[in-house]
């Protein structure tokens, strides 16, 4: 799942086997042993962390600014072509000499068919344990993106959500966003569609911690919220 639990990931929550289990009196867990971490509000995120491996990191070698990378190889003719390609007509004069790659997330909205999208503005709200959207169950919906890049080449974009319920994580998708150029109007992105779950155990109150980072491992959002998935869609205020 993105913002919401996804009922079509690998460690899938299934409601209604959870239910089966609990009429039949068996302590048994629908998530397995790996994914049985215990809920830390403040260790959100850790063990996604953990799993990344230090001795695998790669060496990226030294950074450049834009205008250095734009006269870096000029006499090649393929990476002048591939650099044109990926910077498009961005304006070199603006971009400065900062070698740092800056990316502001803007919003986040979710698109429901027949819904009105939801759009969410960063940061989402100053209340860390109030839910800030509700979603019914059994539904289908999609994530969409609005940030800008300035100053750099972003490599390697990375969007990651990591969602607990009951003090379980019941969910942890990562997604490559890709690599962006510099320019003044915002990029968006889509993340597929995805279905809430459904049924009495799927509903509730769920928390969870978005992270984008990129290939350099700086991160550039890294916040925690809450919402609902509930039998049916929030009157309107």
């Amino acid at each position: 799942m993105s913002a919401a639990v996804s009922a079509t990931k690998d460690v899938p929550f299934n409601a209604q086997l959870e239910e089966d289990l609990t009429n039949k009196g068996t302590n048994n867990k629908v998530v397995g042993e790996a994914d049985r971490v215990p809920y830390n509000e403040d260790a959100e995120g850790t063990e996604s962390e953990a799993e990344e491996d230090p001795k695998l990191e790669l060496d990226l070698g030294p950074q450049f600014s834009l205008k250095e990378q734009i006269e870096k190889d000029k006499d090649d003719e393929s990476l002048r072509k591939w650099k044109e390609q990926l910077l498009g007509s961005i304006d070199v004069s603006a971009v400065g000499e900062n070698k740092e790659p800056e990316v502001k997330i803007a919003s986040l909205t979710i698109i429901c068919p027949g819904r009105p999208d939801h759009i969410l503005p960063i940061p989402f709200t100053s209340d860390a344990k109030k839910s800030i959207f509700t979603l019914k169950e059994g539904s289908q919906y999609r994530l969409k993106f609005s940030f800008t890049v300035s100053n750099n080449i972003v490599s390697g974009l990375k969007y990651n959500n990591v969602v607990w319920k009951t003090g379980l994580r019941v969910d942890n998708t990562k997604k490559m966003l890709g690599t962006y150029s510099p320019r003044q109007e915002p990029y968006t992105y889509e993340l597929e569609e995805e279905t809430t779950p459904s049924g009495l155990f799927a509903r509730g109150t769920y928390s969870a911690r978005t992270k984008f980072v990129d290939d350099d491992r700086k991160c550039y959002l890294d916040t925690s919220y809450h919402f609902e998935i509930q039998k049916s869609w929030p009157k309107p205020i």
